[in-house]
């Protein structure tokens, strides 16, 4: 009986030090937020879903690089592809052109240490940011850095789902074929892209002289767009924003749907209010409990009304959001509380009628290759698949 006392004492214990980390990592982190809404840009930009043809417009992208190259991602794996993707840039190197790689710490924690000592030796400046430290280190384990920005000679750059590894070009044996969503854009907002690399490289403690080099004259573009950047706050009231100005159709595209409770709310009453709301979710997931905790929300929009998808041809994990036919964003947040209150994130909202044409097309593809889900499908059989929703429900700040 005494261990038994001694086992639960220890384990209200450090319950409570859990919650004190969270609670005062939190507020530490709300003191410290960046969020930044960048200027109206005009810009061209072109769209891949696919993995392959995305990279190799990259690899075209960066073998063509004089001045330097800036990439940060969330995930880069030392696989096959993530090894082609280092020997090109030591080569780019080589040539004199500059190169700075960030990686989040926990995303890429499986890096290999010697890999980073042999590309600084090769003359490649390589950070990993978000590195997490005490005090409050609980909570700092879950404050990502999810951006993926790639500017090429700050005249080209990329945003959006991809990462680098195998999976991301077609060659996991589950998660394959992989649909997602990233932009290559060229014109005025590339400077954005820039800045907030420079930003972020800045905050993982490098040291850099930004001068004129890193900013050349751009040329104004033809579509309207916008940058949108997160630190943990600020993206689920613009999100609202959003679906409040809805009057026709919304269409949700997210691999991980665990809306914070003002997102929640807002989707019921845009439902209530008679928008067309539709939700596209992967069929499979990639993560534990994930979409064991999206069921209870969905539950309650299917009730309502909403349509709901499960993306059958692979893994579906593009962030896709599209409002009537006059504006949508892509970028890296997803529809879950770890996009809205922990991780650094950064989307671009188009308000151009065209490619919200494109992107309504690319939607109606992916339901093509999706099918529907039922209020039946969704309540649970089995005692352990109970358990397992009720588990996501208590950790689902942290799926």
């Amino acid at each position: 009986m005494k261990l038994f006392l001694w086992i639960l004492f220890i384990f209200v214990i450090f319950i409570c030090l859990l919650f004190l980390d969270f609670y005062f990592g939190r507020r530490q982190h709300l003191k410290e937020i960046d969020s930044f809404h960048f200027p109206i840009r005009y810009s061209n930009m072109e769209i891949f879903t696919n993995g392959t043809n995305l990279f190799q417009q990259t690899v075209r992208d960066i073998k063509g690089a004089n001045h330097h190259i800036h990439i940060l991602f969330y995930i880069f794996r030392d696989d096959p592809f993530g090894s082609l993707m280092l020997e090109l840039l030591e080569k780019k190197r080589a040539e004199g052109v500059q190169v700075r790689l960030l990686i989040d710490w926990v995303g890429s924690l499986f890096f290999p240490r010697r890999r980073i000592k042999e590309l600084r030796k090769r003359g490649i400046e390589i950070s990993f940011c978000h590195v997490p430290s005490f005090p409050f280190l609980l909570y700092k384990l879950q404050s990502r850095n999810h951006r993926k920005i790639m500017v090429i000679d700050g005249k080209i750059g990329f945003l959006g789902g991809f990462n680098i590894g195998k999976e991301y070009v077609n060659r996991d044996e589950v998660l394959n074929p992989w649909r997602d969503c990233h932009v290559r854009f060229t014109g005025e907002g590339v400077q954005d892209l820039q800045k907030q690399f420079l930003t972020d490289w800045r905050k993982a403690g490098n040291h850099f002289i930004e001068h004129a080099d890193y900013y050349p004259h751009l040329e104004k573009g033809d579509i309207k767009h916008q940058f949108f950047t997160y630190e943990g706050t600020g993206l689920e009231e613009d999100i609202c924003h959003l679906l409040d100005s809805a009057k026709e159709q919304v269409i949700i595209g997210s691999p991980y749907f665990i809306p914070g409770k003002k997102a929640f709310l807002q989707l019921k009453q845009c439902i209530k209010r008679g928008v067309d709301v539709t939700i596209i979710v992967p069929g499979i997931s990639d993560h534990p409990l994930i979409k064991e905790g999206s069921f209870r929300y969905l539950r309650k929009l299917l009730q309502l009304g909403c349509t709901v998808y499960h993306y059958q041809e692979g893994f579906y994990h593009a962030k896709v959001f599209i409002i009537d036919q006059d504006l949508c964003s892509i970028g890296t947040a997803n529809f879950d509380k770890r996009s809205f209150y922990y991780n650094y994130e950064m989307n671009s909202i188009f308000y151009d009628k065209n490619i919200t044409k494109q992107m309504l097309d690319i939607a109606n593809r992916d339901i093509a290759k999706s099918s529907p889900v039922t209020l039946k499908k969704l309540y649970p059989k089995k005692v352990s698949a109970v358990v397992k929703e009720w588990i996501a429900f208590v950790i689902s700040p942290l799926l």
